[in-house]
């Protein structure tokens, strides 16, 4: 059973909006994710990072700092290792999905948790600290 190495961006807009896409693609195909995929061989983390958000929205972000990991059974029987990021828009702009995303937005928590989202999407953003306010 082979690791395989993935990324994912945790955005959030100057509302406190978090950046999802609806997933065109198993795994996780009709729900909500974070952006983010497979890295492309020789590619650093954080390149692999900034370049998933902008295929997949047209948004140019930053890193701002890795925020933990997961791990999720791969269709193939292998595992995906996703390291998940922390980054900030470079330029305030409107997400348009593309590549393997159906649709791209950003949402308020209060709506986030009634979207069909992928497994265990918001548990890791609590366990990272990173749900604003008290959304619980």
């Amino acid at each position: 059973m082979a690791h395989i190495p993935c990324i994912g961006a945790v955005v959030f807009d100057e509302q406190e909006r978090l950046l999802l896409v609806k997933r065109a693609n198993p795994p996780a195909q009709g729900k909500w994710s974070l952006p983010g995929g497979r890295l492309e061989s020789g590619e650093t983390s954080e390149d692999g990072v900034v370049r998933e958000v902008r295929e997949e929205t047209g948004l140019d972000v930053k890193v701002v700092r890795e925020v933990g990991t997961i791990q999720r059974d791969a269709p193939s029987g292998d595992t995906y290792v996703i390291r998940d990021f922390l980054c900030a828009l470079t330029v305030s702009a409107t997400p348009v999905a593309d590549d393997d995303a159906s649709d791209a937005g950003f949402f308020a928590l209060t709506e986030v948790i009634e979207l069909p989202t992928s497994e265990g999407l918001l548990e890791a953003l609590r366990d990272w600290d990173l749900i604003p306010g008290s959304v619980r």
